[in-house]
C-alpha cells in the first residue's frame, strides 16, 4: 500500500480539525476583502471576517451556487487580478454561458497533488503506462489526472476521449497498467475489446469518474477487465479531478482531500447540515484555492459522509457514490427516482447487457416510464434463430420471460411499475470518452 502524503492523508482528526479552522478563517478573510460578490452578502448579514475562527462558525456563512458563477460571468468571482490566471476551465454548458473557472500557478500546483494523491489511493506504481480517456480541453479531467500522473511518476499517454480502435491499439502496444475514463466508457471498450477476444496483459487498474456508477457496475466491470476498478470524484468549479477517491483496499467511500476541501452534508430543502450517514447534497468549500475560492458551494450530488476510521490507515473523512443529483431526480407519478436505481437493478442481469436508456413521457397526463435495455449478443444470436426457425415460440416466449423479470425487479426497486423495451445489441447510444446522458425526459 502506498500513501501519497501520509503526514496530511493521516492526519489525528482534531489535527485536521484545527488546520481546516485555521484555513478557513483566512479563506473567509480573503474573499471579503477580494470579491465583491462575497463582501456584499457578508455585510449583509453582518458576518465580520473576524468572526469566522471556528468549524462551528462555518453554518453561518452563505451558500454559492451554480447560478452565481453564472451570473457573474466569466471573471466576476476572482480574487486575484487576471494576470495572476494561467489557465481557465469551463463546464459543458448545454444551454447559454458555460461555468467559467480558473486557476493560479498555485491552484494548477495543489491540483496535481491531489490528483497524485488519488493515483495512490487507486493502487496505480511509479513508472505504470497511464492511459489517460478522459477529454482535454476545457474539460478538467484530461488535463487534471494528466499533470496528476506526470508528478506521481507514471508514463503518461494523453489519447483523450473517443477512438475505441486506437484507444484499444494504443492500450495494446503500450502495456497500460492504468486506465483513466468514464464509467460509461469503459463498457464500451470492454465491449470492442471482447469482440476482438483480446483483453489487455498488463491493464491493472480502472479509475473511473465523471459520471456516476454503481456497485453493481464496478462488479461487471471487474469481472470483464479483470482488473481492480476505483470511483474518483470531482467537480470544475471547486478544482476538477482529485477532491476524493476511493481506496483500492477498503473500496469503501472516497477519501476527500479535507486539507482542501472542507465538507459538509445538508438538507436540499430545509439546508440544514445533516450527521454522518445520512445521504444530502455534497457542498464544499475551498480552503486553498486562490483564483476562484467558494464559500458552501452547492454541488448538487447527493451522497453521504463518514469520518469512520477506514482500514487503510488514513483518516480523511469518506464520500459515498453518488446517489443521484438535485436537479436529475425523476419524480414519477409521485415516486423519486433517480437513474443510479435503475443501473443497479439492471446489471447483472442474466442475457442483458449493461447498456440501457431511461425515457419518460406523459400519456393522458399519466407519467410513464421506459426502460430500453440491449440483450447480450450471445442471447440474441439464440432467440433470432428461433424466431426465424420452427422454434418461433420458444423464441417469443424468451423475450416475454426477461421482459417480465426486468419488470418486477424494476418495480421492486423503484415502487412503481416500468414499461420495459428490449433492444438488439449494440443498438443503444455507446459512449465515445465523454459523459453518456441515459434520460430522456419528453414530459415538457
Amino acid at each position: 500500500m502506498m500513501i501519497w502524503s501520509p503526514p496530511l492523508e493521516c492526519l489525528p482528526r482534531l489535527d485536521l480539525q484545527r488546520m481546516q479552522a485555521e484555513r478557513l478563517a483566512g479563506m473567509v478573510r480573503r474573499v471579503y476583502e477580494r470579491v465583491p460578490f462575497y463582501r456584499a452578502i457578508l455585510d449583509r448579514r453582518g458576518i465580520k471576517p473576524s468572526a469566522i475562527n471556528d468549524l462551528a462558525h462555518l453554518q453561518e456563512l452563505p451558500f454559492t451556487q451554480k447560478s452565481d458563477l453564472l451570473h457573474h460571468y466569466p471573471f466576476g468571482l476572482l480574487a486575484v487580478p487576471l494576470s495572476q490566471v494561467v489557465r481557465i476551465h469551463a463546464s459543458s454548458g448545454t444551454t447559454g454561458k458555460s461555468t467559467v473557472v480558473a486557476y493560479t500557478r498555485g491552484d494548477l500546483d495543489v491540483w496535481a497533488e491531489v490528483c497524485a494523491r488519488c493515483l495512490a489511493l487507486s493502487g496505480a506504481k511509479p513508472g505504470q503506462v497511464f492511459q489517460n480517456a478522459y477529454a482535454y480541453g476545457l474539460f478538467t479531467g484530461g488535463l487534471g489526472m494528466h499533470y496528476g500522473a506526470e508528478r506521481f511518476g507514471l508514463v503518461v499517454v494523453p489519447v483523450s476521449g473517443g477512438n475505441t480502435a486506437r484507444q484499444i491499439m494504443l492500450m495494446q502496444d503500450f502495456g497500460a497498467g492504468v486506465l483513466a475514463c468514464t464509467p460509461s466508457y469503459a463498457l464500451t471498450l470492454a465491449d470492442a475489446l471482447e469482440a476482438r477476444s483480446n483483453m489487455p496483459e498488463m491493464l491493472r487498474t480502472l479509475i473511473l469518474g465523471a459520471e456516476p456508477w454503481t456497485e453493481a457496475m464496478r462488479q461487471e466491470l471487474e469481472s470483464r477487465w479483470k482488473v481492480q476498478a476505483v470511483n474518483i470524484y470531482g467537480l470544475s468549479e471547486i478544482i476538477g479531478p482529485g477532491v476524493s477517491n476511493e481506496c483500492v483496499e477498503a473500496k469503501d467511500g472516497s477519501h476527500i482531500c479535507e486539507d482542501h476541501f472542507l465538507v459538509e452534508v445538508i438538507d436540499p430543502k430545509s439546508e440544514t447540515v445533516l450527521p454522518d450517514g445520512e445521504v444530502g447534497e455534497l457542498t464544499f468549500t475551498t480552503l486553498t484555492k486562490e483564483a476562484l475560492p467558494l464559500l458552501r458551494y452547492r454541488t448538487g450530488d447527493l451522497a453521504s459522509v463518514t469520518t469512520e476510521p477506514c482500514q487503510c490507515g488514513r483518516t480523511t473523512a469518506r464520500m459515498s457514490r453518488i446517489v443521484g443529483r438535485t436537479d436529475d431526480m425523476l419524480i414519477i407519478r409521485g415516486v423519486n427516482v433517480f437513474p443510479s436505481q435503475v443501473e443497479a437493478a439492471l446489471v447483472g442481469m442474466q442475457h442483458l447487457s449493461a447498456h440501457h436508456q431511461i425515457v419518460v413521457t406523459r400519456v393522458h397526463h399519466r407519467d410513464e416510464l421506459e426502460v430500453r435495455a440491449e440483450v447480450s449478443s450471445a442471447f440474441f444470436a439464440d432467440v433470432g434463430a428461433k424466431l426465424f426457425a420452427d422454434h418461433a415460440n420458444q423464441g417469443v416466449k424468451a423475450l416475454h420471460h426477461i421482459e417480465d423479470a426486468l419488470k418486477r425487479r424494476l418495480h421492486d426497486a423503484l415502487g412503481l411499475s416500468v414499461s420495459v423495451s428490449l433492444q438488439p445489441p449494440g443498438s443503444l447510444p455507446r459512449s465515445e470518452g465523454g459523459k453518456l446522458r441515459r434520460v430522456t425526459d419528453e414530459r415538457s
